[in-house]
Parts: C-alpha cells; structure tokens; sequence
C-alpha cells in the first residue's frame, strides 16, 4: 500500500513492524504536499524540517521498542491552534507574523504522543465561514472538484485529508465546522462534547460554543484521535473532568438494538435529493444491522440558525477586541492611538470577520442586551431542553449533516444569509453542547461526497463512534479516493 493512503492504525502497524520508517513516511507526505498543494491550498504554513527532524526522533524512539499509536505518524492542524515557535495566523492578516510562545494542549497531547506536525492548515479567517473563502491566505478548494468548497471553517483540515496530504488533522468545530468540510470531503469528522477536549490555546472564537475535533479517514482513526487529545486540562476552566474512556474498543460492539432518533424537522421538503437518497440508504444500511428507528422532534430547531447567530456574534465580539495592534497582531502606521486602533484592525480583519464583529457588538449594546443576546440564551436552553428529552427515547440520533453537497466556489459569498444556512444542521449540536460525527454515506449525481451526522448523548462519544463503524464496515464509501 501507498504511505500516503495510510490510515493511523495501518501505519501503526507498517511503522512497529519497521517495514516503513517514519522518515520515509513524512518524506512521502511532504513530496505529497509539494505536488497537489497548488491545486488544493490546504496549508498555511509548512514545517518540512521540523518534521523530518521529529520523524528521526520517533524512529530512534521505535528502534528502542517505543511505539505508541501514534508515534511517528505525519499529522497536521488547523492555523487556530498555537503552536510554540511556529507562526500561527488563524487565517487572518492581523496575526500574519504571529510566533505563539506556547502551544496548545491538545496538540501538546498529540506532541507527546509522538505524532509528527507537517504544518498548519488553510481555514475561514479567525473560523468564521463555512467554506473556507474568508481566509487571507486564499480558498482552499475540495479534491474531488476544485471548482468547489471544501466546506468550512476547517476546510484546510479536511482537504488535507481527502487530498492525502496529511494520515489526519486537528480542527474546531463552532457551528459545524468539522462535521461540514468532512461531509463535503468525504472524510470522518468528530465534534466531541463540549469539554471533552482542552481548549486551552485554541485561539477563541465562540468560547461557549467551540470544541477541538480530528479529521481522519475512518472511524477506527477517529477514536484513536479523540483519546489521545480527549482528558481534563486544569488550564482551560471548561474542560470536565471526567474519564476518558477506550474508544477503540467499543467500536466493535455492532448496533443490534441500538434505538437511533429520526428529528422531523432534519428531514425538510429543501433537502438536495441526493443528500436525501443518501439519508435513505443509510436508514435501511441501519435496519439491516438490526438499529431499530423512532421519529422523534427537536421543535426549536427552526430558531438555532438565529440564536447561534446572536451568541457566537457576540462572544467573537469580545474575544476579538484583544487584537487591537498594541499586544500583539498587526499595527497600523496612524496619527494618535484611536487612530491606529481603528487602522489595525480595518487592515487586519477580512470582511466576514468585520460582518461578525459588528453583528455582535450591536446585539451586545446598550438598549439591545436584553432583546436580542439575554433572548439568544434563552432560547439556546430550550434547544437543549429538546436534545435532553429526545434522548430519554434513543441513543443516537442520524440526520445530513448539510441541505446540499458542496456548492461552487463564489456561488454564496455575496449572500452570507445562505452562506449561514449551510450549518442548519449541525449548529443545534454546538447550542446543546453534545457530541456528533461526520462519516461518508454516499455521493451524488456529479461525484461529490454526501456525509451522515450522527448525533449522542453529553460525553456519548462511544456510543456514535460504535454507531459509525458498524456502518462504515457495511458500505464502501470511505475507500473512495479524490483522484486529485
């Protein structure tokens, strides 16, 4: 087999079993890179030395009986994720020349652990987008059609991954930006439950809302991914401390009376047909395995679009008032302070970003609070009242993961209305603060991937990656390749 088709857990083996080296195996990622990246813009920046510098430290480190899953294995992350010594730009100009002094703890773990980091991943500035347009360092584009979306904000993450430019990745997830470019990439996405995984170091874009995910080609990675990054973290204040179960070894336990929840209101008259036809055959792929299905309804589901809309606009109003050009990001040359303020920040933030800030400060000022933010959260507890009562009846719930498969590069960027609709979905997830999944499940008429969203229970991560893999192992859809 190719290197670069490898999952973790078959490199795993190729490496323990010294039929490949991890030299060999970030040598053939990087000529990868090298080759495909004018056609796809996954990275923002490339660590070629420091990775073949770590490859030959997990080869001495295997030579001397040392092999954890994922020593040695060629990883990349998303650009949010501060790492010590390497530019982190959160695909902004604001922080174009930003070195972080320390890094983040999931990729910390994931250091720890061994793995090896290729570089930083191509995504929607600031991880504000669903089709990774806003980002300063350019579009990325989706291997199997490069005149479409990857999907967003992790797009750079999950192209790198379709593209076999990287064995997985690391990204964030605030209103479906993991699952969303994994559906349109034809990868598995995971969004585990909100303190699940350490945000610490991940530059904020929702705090309430954003939680760290793999991107991988099979389920089997994905549970491999989640425990090594998963555990409480005393530095982020949100992380729950709670055990981090084996993932790897539920997912052989099959779905036979697994009782999954079909929300009406996921399955509407607007859906694509093939996002449709898809959904369909993954219900009777489920009957077959022996799942049994119960309808059951999410009746504020109608109202997520706006509330997210209004929380996350908001919290990105205050997280983003650090980047002021006096800290740290970029300074404008300007006459006297409010100017420079003003000057840094209208070159250092795209359009989007501007868009979100002022949506949020707005929904936050005086007068408007109690209209429209104290409003959103009321709300956002009804949505989660909904999942808590939905759950009293199922185990897991299967709807799209987005309306349509990915769309043409341009065809939404002038309307951001649609734009936001494309995570219809998948931001009730976010609002609840549980645990969903992304996995192929199909492709439609013109040869572009169609996801599944599996949707658990707070801390229910076994219980949907159990799910995915007992449907992964009954179709084919994840040995599909972009032939890129």
């Amino acid at each position: 087999m190719n290197i670069i088709d490898m999952t973790i857990h078959e490199m795993h083996a190729a490496l323990k079993g010294r039929q490949i080296s991890s030299v060999e195996a970030v040598t053939s990622m990087l000529q990868r890179i090298e080759s495909v990246e004018p056609k796809v813009g996954s990275f923002i920046t490339v660590t070629s030395e420091q990775a073949l510098s770590a490859a030959k430290s997990a080869d001495d480190d295997i030579a001397r009986g040392v092999c954890g899953q994922l020593t040695g294995i060629p990883l990349a992350i998303k650009d949010i994720f501060l790492t010590e010594g390497t530019r982190t730009t959160c695909g902004s100009r604001i922080l174009e020349n930003f070195v972080p002094p320390y890094s983040a703890s999931s990729w910390e773990k994931l250091h720890q652990s061994g793995a090896v980091l290729l570089g930083k991943l191509n995504q929607d500035e600031f991880a504000m987008g669903s089709s990774n347009e806003s980002s300063a360092y350019g579009t990325t584009r989706n291997p199997w059609d490069t005149s479409c979306i990857p999907g967003g904000s992790s797009g750079g993450s999950a192209a790198a991954v379709a593209a076999r430019e990287a064995t997985a990745t690391l990204g964030t997830d605030t209103g479906g930006s993991i699952r969303q470019p994994a559906s349109h990439c034809g990868c598995v996405g995971l969004k585990p439950t909100y303190g699940r995984v350490s945000r610490y170091g991940v530059i904020a874009y929702a705090s309430s809302l954003d939680q760290v995910g793999p991107l991988t080609r099979d389920v089997t990675d994905s549970a491999i991914m989640l425990e090594a990054i998963a555990g409480y973290d005393p530095k982020d204040s949100t992380s729950v401390d709670t055990p981090v179960p084996d993932y790897r070894s539920a997912l052989t336990h099959g779905v036979k009376g697994l009782r999954i929840g079909l929300p009406k209101e996921y399955f509407i008259s607007g859906l694509d047909p093939d996002v449709q036809k898809a959904m369909e055959s993954a219900i009777d792929t489920y009957r077959r395995l022996g799942a049994e299905f119960v309808d059951i309804s999410l009746p504020h589901t109608d109202y997520a679009v706006a509330t997210y809309y209004l929380i996350a606009t908001a919290e990105a109003s205050s997280n983003l008032a650090r980047y002021d050009g006096v800290r740290f990001g970029h300074r404008a040359e300007a006459d006297g302070l409010l100017d420079m303020y003003t000057k840094s920040r209208s070159d250092g933030f795209g359009t989007e970003v501007k868009r979100r800030i002022m949506l949020g400060t707005y929904a936050l000022s005086s007068g408007y609070y109690d209209a429209y933010y104290v409003k959103a959260q009321k709300v956002r507890t009804l949505i989660m009242n909904d999942f808590i009562k939905a759950f009293e009846d199922v185990d897991v719930m299967l709807t799209p993961v987005a309306p349509t498969p990915a769309f043409k590069i341009g065809e939404k960027i002038n309307d951001p209305l649609q734009m936001y609709l494309s995570d219809i979905f998948t931001i009730p997830v976010n609002l609840a603060g549980t645990c969903a999944m992304s996995l192929p499940a199909g492709f439609s008429a013109s040869g572009l991937p169609i996801g599944l969203q599996l949707i658990g229970k707070p801390f229910g991560e076994e219980t949907i990656l159990k799910a995915g893999y007992s449907f992964e192992q009954a179709t084919e859809w994840h040995n599909r390749k972009a032939t890129i």
